[in-house]
């Protein structure tokens, strides 16, 4: 199973030279798992960015995998997982998400850099 968080998702949309790092990762859909915070925040910045016809577009390609509500489960390992790692909210859920599913998690965010089943590509500038 993959996850795909935010900032790789939004790399890959606007086209980003990291983009084909989890161009494979994305188009896997049957492997994909998506957690429904991941929706909110590339929504959020593709809606202010681009406007709602693209960030509707783009989230409708997201929901090809498959969407992971937050339950009791992810959020209370998420919560350890936030105190362990020093890791923000958002952050916590997506990683705990990809640990629950035995995921592995595909990100530029460097907050994830060095922790297990992550695998992390430094963002790139063109």
């Amino acid at each position: 199973m993959n996850l795909v968080d935010s900032s790789a998702w939004l790399a890959y949309f606007s086209g980003e030279p990291s983009a084909s790092h989890f161009a494979k990762a994305i188009e896997a859909t049957e492997q994909l798992v998506v957690p429904s915070v991941c929706l909110y925040e590339v929504f959020k910045r593709i809606l202010t960015q681009r406007g709602e016809d693209d960030a509707l577009q783009a989230v409708a390609l997201m929901q090809q995998g498959k969407v992971i509500e937050l339950n009791e489960r992810i959020a209370l390992t998420a919560a350890q997982i936030s105190v362990m790692n020093k890791l923000a909210m958002a952050d916590s859920i997506i990683l705990a998400t990809a640990r629950i599913f035995s995921a592995i998690l595909w990100t530029q965010d460097s907050d994830f850099q060095g922790l297990e089943n992550v695998h992390y590509f430094p963002k790139e500038t063109s």
